[in-house]
């Protein structure tokens, strides 16, 4: 059967109640304390490996080729491609619109519940998300380096964007697990660190230096059991390491808008207008200005109505 459009693909829903074990699950006062001190969390598990299997089907299935619904627009954005070699990075954006097995772990409500109470909203939508597979033991070639996810949003509104990280398996430090900077998205100065493709971790001392930045910079790697999931602010300094395992490191990360973000025009320093590609999928308000609340693009994890 042919993939149907984005615009005609009938999704299956999820259920947004959560039961009273989820409910538990979720993080206590002092746990958005910690988040908005340290600018991550992780939790307890929370994804059940029925979900984690059933996506893995996805995944197969996705790098086969197989799609369930195609995007209008086939470049301009990240998607690995055999072509591109087996030894290195696999980073394919916006799975969650293109597989039904990927959506239902990617929009899972727990998450967007957690999510939520992190970011203090009543509302968490999708903006995007990366499957991202890293091969084992190949060398540096597998990092991904310093970046801050805010910095490629310029057209959001909002700094209370954040980013759910789910692996699909445990995940230790040997894996190249996600690495944060603790504390660093209380710092200004990062609208433009977007080190995403640079494997070299060793340099951010530098970059933050040509930056203007200066702060002692602690590394916490974010090592997590099969069903937790990490979040981290849309402005903390985060990579990732090179997987020196002898096991492929298969992660999806969920980058998440709360209520209140909606589009702005945004130009950099040198005048040049800044889009990012979500604008060009979404439908637009009557000033014709993207719609992030687009539910075809954009669709609601969780809502406290």
């Amino acid at each position: 059967m042919s993939p149907q459009t984005l615009s005609t693909m009938q999704w299956e829903s999820l259920d947004q109640s959560l039961s009273a074990q989820q409910q538990a699950l979720l993080p206590t006062e002092k746990d958005v304390d910690f988040y908005y001190q340290h600018g991550w969390y992780i939790s307890p598990p929370v994804i059940p490996d029925a979900a984690i299997e059933q996506a893995m089907v996805g995944v197969e299935r996705f790098y086969l080729g197989e799609r369930d619904a195609v995007l209008p627009i086939g470049q301009g954005y990240s998607d690995w491609q055999p072509g591109d070699g087996l030894d290195t990075i696999r980073n394919n954006e916006f799975v969650s619109l293109q597989s039904q097995a990927l959506r239902q772990l990617a929009l899972q409500p727990i998450v967007g519940a957690i999510a939520a109470r992190l970011a203090g909203t009543q509302q968490i939508r999708l903006l995007d998300d990366q499957l991202v597979y890293k091969p084992p033991q190949v060398q540096d070639t597998t990092s991904v380096g310093w970046h801050a996810d805010r910095a490629y949003w310029a057209t959001c509104t909002s700094d209370q964007l954040l980013t759910a990280w789910i692996p699909f398996h445990d995940c230790d430090v040997d894996m190249g697990p996600l690495v944060v900077i603790d504390g660093s998205h209380k710092w200004s100065g990062l609208e433009h660190l977007r080190g995403f493709s640079q494997t070299n971790l060793t340099t951010l001392s530098t970059q933050l230096q040509q930056l203007g930045i200066n702060h002692s910079i602690k590394e916490i790697p974010l090592t997590l059991r099969k069903g937790q999931v990490s979040f981290h602010n849309c402005w903390t300094i985060h990579g990732s390491y090179p997987n020196h395992s002898q096991r492929t490191r298969l992660a999806i990360a969920v980058h998440l808008q709360d209520a209140s973000n909606r589009y702005r025009p945004y130009q950099n320093d040198k005048g040049q207008a800044i889009h990012m590609f979500d604008e060009q999928l979404c439908r637009t308000l009557p000033n014709d200005d993207p719609d992030f609340s687009d539910p075809n693009v954009f669709p609601e994890l969780w809502s406290e109505s």
